[in-house]
């Protein structure tokens, strides 16, 4: 164990580093090691660069692998002492190997035979607040937003600290502190300021600011008449804010746009392509090293005859027309961030163009904060598929990362679940969906149980008999979730609220496609031939009926209620199985809580055992509603000894809760 800190010379971030280590081993050891400029005997900690310490650069270690933001862990000897070593080319790389160094302490791994070197894969690995300037969180479901407003540049509140250092302790390194939906007021000089506050804060932590530019700015606070990318004075207008930007936030990063969906403005309204608007954005901010991430997310009313088609037809024809600071921002999925979908058919399908991966933290379709449902096996399914974009092994990872096309821009973005609730993010176990999203962005290989298993021990506990059963029910969970509220590849049979089930709702029945004689949307050739946007090998595989993974049956096949599935049972047997299995799983993760009464506070405990308990009722709610729904259509009768729905079809469909956290436009009418 480490018997003093060496540190070289004091810089904002090495004082972190330093502070991080005095706080961490000293909850760790007890005791508080005295901090030193040389080491004085056996077990010293040295940190720092070449540049800051002299005594790293006399160890003269090869820290080129490092990069600008990698790191090295070692355990060595020099001069007859035994030394550990965290070093990095520059001062993020140090700060990030700080916090790997206390995380593997925590988690039991011994501190005497380290050799370690780590540097992330994805360049840009970013919080996307869904924030607004009123301190709602669209899609949150933590409290208000952590960020306030009011008070901001005036006041900063401790809590943004301890955000800064949660994030860099996971190696994120940028965050959007806006709404994609926000509005054109938040780039007024009156929040620039706020913002600028905001990043001096975070800019020690490796931690750049970046905000959303509403489409029609120019229009609603510039004064002009047009926000048309190709108008000179518009694109005027953008330079002298990109200007104004940077004056006040030197390292700012840059800009996240929704445009062209859900009613947001954009190009298109002035006849213009999404790469007309994301270059005019881009060629402002190039010179300052800003980026623009464009998202490809373009649900609006001019979709095509299918949903899932819209982004790549919109999108796959502007392959190689976007400037080199652009990134475009894809969802994992083709819909909208449901239980399962087959990855995004963009991955893979644009060479020339660099692609981000946009994902989910906050459970928008997932139970929201009291349904235990981790998302880390999610994360990992989507980044670990093969596009077969340059044969086998074209993983979505490859693609986000850059290495599968050379691309100059590497991203992946978490859509987060941060709020001001006392534990952050709604509930004990929501914490580690930001954890895996924070290790994932870091490193797209990792598993998922690996993640989990860290987790819960730096959560909670290294007590293997506490571990291993939460580990289990973390894995298992997302499965459950799916089949209990989209199954065998439904999706989207949320109410309008995305808080329960309405599968009779026409935008649920838009996606079902249930009638009398079966369900499921028709993506082969011989309907809306989504299948085609993927690779052949792909492309094939789900056309298929005998081929396609069941886990995505229904997304591309609408099926017969008698079609036999491989197990022997009928479809409409099967689709009852797994409803019943994912309710059960709920049943055996209440079970396997009760039994670890005492491992851990009683505070968290009676918190997850409460949450349990509703994510069970509401499973069943699930179950019984699109049963009730699905059984109407098909006149199946149920299975012998499968429990009838608790309630008939018309009380289900009377249910309505307008007043659920997250809704993002309370003009939208919840319950009709």
């Amino acid at each position: 164990m480490a018997t003093e800190i060496v540190a070289g010379q004091h810089t904002p971030t090495l004082d972190l580093a330093e502070a991080e280590l005095a706080r961490g081993l000293g909850g760790l050891l007890g005791a508080v090691p005295p901090i030193r400029a040389r080491p004085s005997g056996d077990g010293s900690l040295v940190i720092g660069t070449p540049a800051s310490s002299p005594f790293i650069a006399a160890l003269r270690l090869d820290l080129a692998a490092t990069g600008g933001e990698g790191f090295l862990i070692r355990s060595l000897e020099h001069e007859g002492r035994r030394l550990t070593v965290i070093a990095g080319r520059h001062e993020a790389g140090v700060l990030y190997g700080t916090f790997t160094f206390l995380r593997l302490l925590a988690t039991e791994r011994s501190p005497e035979r380290l050799n370690l070197v780590s540097v992330p894969r994805v360049r840009r690995r970013i919080l996307d607040h869904w924030d607004n300037l009123d301190r709602t969180v669209q899609r949150g479901y933590a409290g208000e937003s952590i960020w306030d407003w009011q008070k901001l540049p005036d006041y900063l509140d401790p809590r943004y600290r301890d955000y800064a250092r949660a994030s860099a302790s996971l190696g994120i390194n940028g965050t959007v502190l806006t709404n994609v939906n926000s509005d054109p007021v938040s780039l007024t000089r009156r929040y620039l300021l706020k913002y600028a506050a905001l990043a001096g804060l975070f800019r020690p932590y490796g931690l750049r600011v970046y905000v959303t530019a509403p489409f029609d700015s120019p229009i609603a606070i510039g004064g002009l008449r047009t926000a048309d990318p190709l108008d000179p004075q518009v694109r005027a207008w953008w330079r002298a804010k990109v200007e104004e930007i940077y004056a006040l936030i030197p390292d700012f990063g840059g800009f996240l746009v929704k445009a062209n969906s859900e009613g947001r403005p954009g190009p298109e309204d002035y006849g213009r392509t999404h790469a007309d608007g994301a270059n005019m954005l881009a060629r402002a901010l190039a010179p300052h090293g800003g980026i623009v991430m464009w998202r490809a997310f373009v649900y609006s009313e001019r979709q095509s005859r299918d949903r899932a088609r819209q982004a790549f037809d919109e999108f796959k024809p502007l392959d190689g027309k976007f400037e080199r600071n652009v990134l475009l921002q894809v969802k994992n999925g083709p819909i909208d961030f449901q239980p399962r979908e087959p990855f995004h058919p963009l991955f893979g399908a644009m060479p020339r163009t660099s692609l981000m991966l946009e994902l989910q933290i906050t459970k928008e379709y997932l139970g929201f904060a009291t349904h235990l449902v981790y998302l880390g096996p999610l994360f990992e399914e989507t980044l670990r598929s093969d596009t077969f974009a340059r044969g086998p092994g074209s993983t979505v990872a490859r693609v986000i990362d850059g290495s599968l096309f050379d691309r100059p821009q590497s991203g992946m973005a978490g859509v987060a679940n941060i709020g001001s609730g006392r534990n952050w993010s709604g509930s004990v176990f929501d914490q580690a969906n930001w954890y895996a999203f924070g290790r994932l962005a870091w490193d797209p290989t990792l598993l998922a149980r690996d993640i989990a298993e860290e987790w819960v021990r730096l959560t909670f506990s290294n007590d293997p008999l506490f571990v291993a059963p939460v580990v289990g029910m973390m894995m298992a969970s997302r499965e459950a979730t799916v089949d209990y509220m989209t199954p065998l590849g439904l999706a989207h049979q949320m109410a309008a609220s995305h808080y329960g089930p309405a599968p009779w709702l026409e935008a649920s029945r838009y996606f079902n496609r249930a009638d009398a004689q079966g369900i499921g949307f028709d993506r082969t050739a011989t309907g809306s031939n989504a299948v085609a946007q993927y690779a052949a090998p792909v492309a094939a595989r789900f056309q298929d009926l005998r081929q396609v993974p069941p886990e995505l049956l229904l997304w591309f096949h609408h099926v017969p209620w008698d079609y036999r599935m491989p197990p022997g049972r009928t479809l409409w047997e099967e689709l009852l199985e797994r409803y019943a299995r994912g309710v059960t799983h709920v049943a055996d993760m209440q079970r396997t809580w009760a039994g670890l009464a005492g491992r851990i506070d009683a505070e968290r405990f009676a918190e997850v055992e409460a949450y349990l308990a509703i994510q069970e009722k509401e499973a069943r709610w699930w179950r019984d509603a699109n049963v009730a729904y699905f059984q109407s259509l098909s006149r199946r009768a149920l299975p012998a000894g499968y429990p009838p729905p608790e309630h008939d079809l018309a009380y289900y469909e009377a249910l309505c809760f307008p007043y659920v956290p997250g809704v993002w436009d309370r003009r939208e009418p919840l319950c009709r």
